[in-house]
């Protein structure tokens, strides 16, 4: 009988984007919607969020990251992506909550895009104003 891989799950999410992560022991891969991460984002600065919380546990060389993500930009995927990792983390062990609380790892951010309004030409923008 094949023994199943155990693995760790979390969801994230960031103004429209919404990222689903497992993980699972390994060498430190990080897969993005079945490509290497820095193909899928093709930037250093969206990786470092991504390994943001595992660098700060020490887990970057030996958990696997596998992210399904959809939605949003590439910046909020990135900052799902690493909402869900830190989310998964906490099923490996409960200790590792204070230490992702305190970088603000946990907190899912909450500003999302404001709605335009009758009358308006975006949200807050105004026509401009003519007296005569």
């Amino acid at each position: 009988m094949v023994q199943k891989e155990q693995y760790y799950t979390g969801v994230g999410r960031r103004k429209k984007s919404i990222a689903t992560v497992r993980l699972t022991k390994g060498k430190g891969v990080i897969t993005v919607n079945e490509k290497p991460a820095n193909q899928y984002f093709g930037n250093d600065s969206f990786e470092q969020i991504l390994y943001a919380p595992l660098v700060l546990l020490a887990k970057d060389k030996t958990l696997d990251v596998n992210a399904r993500v959809e939605g949003g930009g590439v910046h909020g995927q990135a900052e799902a992506i690493r909402l869900g990792i830190a989310r998964a983390l906490l099923g490996i062990s409960e200790d590792f909550r204070v230490s992702l609380r305190r970088e603000g790892y946990l907190t899912r951010d909450p500003r999302v895009k404001e709605r335009k309004k009758p009358g308006l030409k975006k949200a807050r923008k105004a026509p401009q104003f003519s007296k005569r």
